[in-house]
């Protein structure tokens, strides 16, 4: 489905140019892939770079036989590619419902709305007409961010570390979720993330680490040695 061929990227400062992305070489056709590894290893700028937010220096990145590589984030969005921020975008001026029938690109009835808000654990009779802005708490924003992923069900939906920010809504629901679109997508679903519990769902595991996969394999293979402290991870949370 996915196919990164020697991607890697380099971003330029005051102080120079740094390479954060070398030489990555990943397909991803399982239905649940998580990357994990130490934090400034390129794994969010990796997600980025698919999801069309930023642009490789070199590589391509192949969508079902097709190169989308010089395509922006609109263009891939339109091909079947979601992705959720690691700290949501507010909207001001437009409703929680508004955004959902946005995400859907569908006309959405209240009650389908609703489904998908009571999927991310959220009173919908509570939210469904509320802004998204700043009155909303960054864990609010973040399960609805999530239900807006639902509501599109892509193709490709990539999720930045999505366990940030959720606070009083239980991390077990949050693994719920993710089980569930597991069972309804037709597509991938691929994660970032440090936590030991989404990484025992995924059907893969990748590590990367200075820029480059260290290691990448079956839950099986993977975490075994990521929990004994052998893999390139770093940290690994268990809630």
């Amino acid at each position: 489905m996915l196919e990164l061929q020697h991607i890697s990227y380099a971003a330029s400062d005051e102080d120079g140019t740094k390479e954060i992305l070398n030489d990555i070489n990943l397909s991803v056709n399982e239905r649940f892939v998580a990357i994990t590894g130490p934090n400034g290893g390129g794994k969010s700028t990796l997600a980025r770079v698919i999801a069309g937010i930023i642009k490789p220096s070199a590589g391509r990145i192949i969508l079902d036989g097709e190169d989308i590589t010089d395509l922006g984030i609109t263009e891939r969005a339109k091909k079947g590619i979601s992705f959720a921020f690691q700290q949501p975008v507010r909207f001001k001026g437009i409703t929680v419902y508004d955004l959902l029938k946005l995400a859907a690109g569908r006309r959405l009835t209240v009650g389908e709305a609703c489904d998908y808000l009571s999927r991310v654990g959220m009173c919908a009779r509570d939210y469904i007409q509320r802004e998204v802005n700043a009155s909303l708490s960054g864990g609010e924003l973040k399960r609805i961010e999530i239900a807006t992923i639902l509501a599109r069900g892509t193709r490709l939906s990539i999720f930045d570390e999505p366990e940030a920010g959720i606070d009083l809504w239980s991390f077990s629901n949050l693994i719920a979720v993710f089980e569930k679109m597991y069972e309804d997508i037709n597509g991938s679903i691929l994660i970032i993330s440090h936590q030991e519990r989404i990484l025992e769902i995924a059907d893969k595991i990748v590590v990367i680490a200075g820029g480059r996969i260290s290691e990448q394999g079956t839950k099986d293979e993977i975490l075994p040695r990521l929990m004994g402290g052998v893999g390139a991870c770093g940290r690994l949370t268990a809630v």
